[in-house]
């Protein structure tokens, strides 16, 4: 589904991503880990087509079409979703009217109807009981005055509605409380299947501990993926850090 070779990205002049190849086959769950600085938003970025960076070689394949010159539209189109690490604010959208506008535009790509009243109420009471959302969550404003586990609730919303090939999850669980955690997760162990695939990338072992466990862990570091590996390596991470790394045979 997803095919990465030998990325090199730069912001301003700096090297952030120096040599990425990632793999992703559809129906799997890949989990990026690593320190801060060491690009993994930065990817997440790049995928979904976000502008600001300058990619100085490598590719990008989704469904063996090469990303590089796509708008984000474009790319949503094909079936990417990126979850925002910091979800902005529309006052005066309602969610349910921003995730309608979203649905059609891909209908529209892919020379479908528009989803009807009908569909899209019964989809938003399906999901909104399987995520324990509130029966008016759906017509306030987008992200408009919502708590950090409301915002997250609300990507993970999305994503279930939208229904992508891909999604890309970026710390999608920073700032939950217990409770909001289970629900989050509860969702993307839902919404996955053998039909799409999920990129979660994320700072702590506690929302993989709820996440069914077959997923393949990547470590970030430097600009480069240097391990990867199983729930295992998330184990260690959890137990020694980053400090196990042997640097002298990170080439760069």
């Amino acid at each position: 589904m997803l095919s990465i070779k030998n990325l090199h990205v730069s912001i301003e002049g700096k090297r952030i991503l120096k040599g990425v190849d990632l793999e992703i086959n559809t129906g799997e769950t890949h989990v990026i880990m690593g320190p801060n600085g060491s690009g993994k938003s930065t990817l997440a970025s790049i995928i979904a087509g976000k502008t600001g960076y300058n990619i100085t070689k490598g590719n990008v394949y989704f469904l063996n079409k090469n990303l590089i010159d796509l708008s984000p539209e474009e790319r949503a189109h094909l079936g990417i979703f990126l979850s925002f690490q910091y979800p902005i604010e529309i006052p005066g959208v309602s969610i349910i009217n921003f995730i309608k506008t979203a649905i059609n535009s891909i209908r529209k790509a892919k020379n479908m109807d528009k989803i009807s009243a009908r569909e899209i109420l019964s989809k938003v009471k399906k999901i909104s009981n399987q995520l324990n959302i509130e029966n008016d969550f759906v017509y306030r404003s987008l992200n408009e005055q919502f708590s950090g586990g409301e915002r997250k609730k609300n990507e993970i919303f999305q994503m279930m509605m939208l229904n992508p090939l891909l999604s890309i999850l970026d710390e999608i669980d920073s700032g939950l409380d217990i409770d909001a955690l289970r629900i989050v997760s509860q969702g993307i162990n839902t919404f996955r299947s053998e039909k799409n695939s999920v990129l979660i990338i994320t700072h702590y072992k506690r929302l993989l501990d709820y996440l069914l466990s077959d997923y393949i862990v990547h470590i970030l570091y430097n600009g480069k993926i240097i391990h990867s590996g199983d729930e295992k390596l998330v184990k260690k991470l959890e137990k020694e850090g980053y400090n196990w790394i042997d640097q002298k045979n990170i080439h760069c």
